[in-house]
């Protein structure tokens, strides 16, 4: 099989192009035309492979859609406009009224809110288990499971799933799995190697890599993408052409820029776990991380997402924000620049301190979404800042 960097740069894209153009180009259309009422029949009666209307798909979208299905190893993809678009979807093409799902714990916030109050108006059952634990995990299961859905390595505290065991307990109990590993990326992770059925990834993070786009992207294999198609075909969930061009280009260099954003955050963790103001550090390179042992077996790089808790309250870690450099203060992860947030007054604004804490963000947590800069700047640039706190 080809390296990551090659595939980043040539997976999904036919050598042989429109007017011999090198990049894929951008397909501006919205709908397509036909020749005569034969080219109609022969489309609609599968004789041959056309594209009709651009909810149900577009030239450069396709080549977007296959280039990440190779970099995951999956046999075909599908292209949203947001990843929890995709999440979205692909729950509602999987499940229906008296169907369960088991959702761990540590997953994306708004995809558990999708399913506790969303769902449950639909007649969906969900059971949360902690991530982790296996054994809760099959516990939870029931006869009318169709499917257990998780995250690795997970939002904002870097929790890394054994994808082994969970695609075990999956098997014994045949349900099928979906992972959203956006924080991974196909570089340092790749969950269908693993067994797991679906992959979703926000396209808007490291993928697009530029932050410049939104996009969301669901991987695995043929018979489950076609079915999250149709129904996409139906809800209009879909990319816009110059989206789905930004997304091909910026995969390009997804490679080099997450082998940097890994070692940019491997520095900055250890620098972190090493400072007296600084009371906890969770990235999964560091042998303190709950799963360092399965981080090392399961993935190639350990991501570009450091979480740490400060020694102080919440005023001495906005102190802290406040006084880097580098950094923005902004939502969102995964492209080229740095950026810093407190989750307890970013995500998790509107909650009390109690309610906060129910849910594991403290107001002592900072998550920063590590950039391509120079680690020894960003790391100079902490250090001034924590003399802050």
């Amino acid at each position: 099989m080809r390296g990551p960097s090659t595939r980043a740069v040539h997976g999904g894209e036919p050598r042989k192009k429109a007017l011999d153009a090198l990049t894929t180009p951008i397909l501006q259309t919205s709908t397509y035309t036909f020749a005569d009422t034969q080219e109609l029949r022969d489309h609609f009666e599968g004789r041959i492979d056309r594209m009709e209307y651009g909810r149900y798909g577009n030239p450069t979208q396709r080549v977007a859609e296959e280039k990440l299905a190779e970099l995951d190893g999956a046999e075909d993809g599908l292209l949203f406009s947001s990843g929890m678009a995709a999440i979205t979807t692909t729950l509602f093409a999987m499940l229906s009224r008296g169907a369960h799902v088991v959702v761990t714990d540590d997953a994306y916030r708004r995809t558990r809110q999708f399913l506790n109050q969303t769902l449950r108006r639909f007649g969906v059952e969900v059971s949360t288990a902690p991530a982790g634990d296996y054994a809760r995990i099959e516990e939870a299961v029931r006869s009318n499971t169709r499917l257990i859905f998780s995250e690795s390595p997970t939002n904002p505290y870097n929790r890394v799933l054994d994808l082994e065991k969970l695609v075990a307990v999956a098997r014994r109990k045949r349900v099928k799995t979906i992972i959203d590993s956006t924080f991974a990326t196909p570089i340092n992770q790749r969950p269908i190697e693993f067994g797991v059925d679906l992959v979703i990834h926000s396209a808007t993070k490291y993928l697009g890599g530029h932050n410049d786009l939104l996009a969301g992207a669901v991987v695995g294999s043929r018979a489950l993408v076609s079915g999250i198609r149709d129904l996409q075909g139906v809800t209009g969930a879909v990319p816009d052409p110059f989206s789905a061009y930004l997304l091909i280009r910026g995969v390009k260099t997804l490679a080099l820029r997450v082998a940097r954003q890994n070692d940019n955050a491997e520095r900055i963790a250890a620098f972190l776990d090493a400072h007296p103001k600084i009371a906890h550090v969770h990235y999964p390179s560091l042998p303190s991380h709950p799963e360092h042992e399965i981080a090392r077996r399961q993935m190639s790089g350990f991501g570009g997402v450091v979480a740490f808790e400060v020694n102080g309250d919440i005023d001495a870690t906005s102190r802290l924000i406040d006084a880097c450099r580098i950094p923005r203060i902004a939502p969102s992860l995964g492209g080229v620049e740095s950026l810093i947030e407190q989750p307890a007054l970013m995500s998790f604004y509107e909650l009390t301190t109690e309610e906060r804490l129910k849910v594991g963000i403290k107001d002592n947590l900072v998550r920063y979404a590590v950039g391509i800069e120079d680690g020894d700047d960003l790391i100079a640039d902490l250090e001034q800042a924590l003399e802050q706190v």
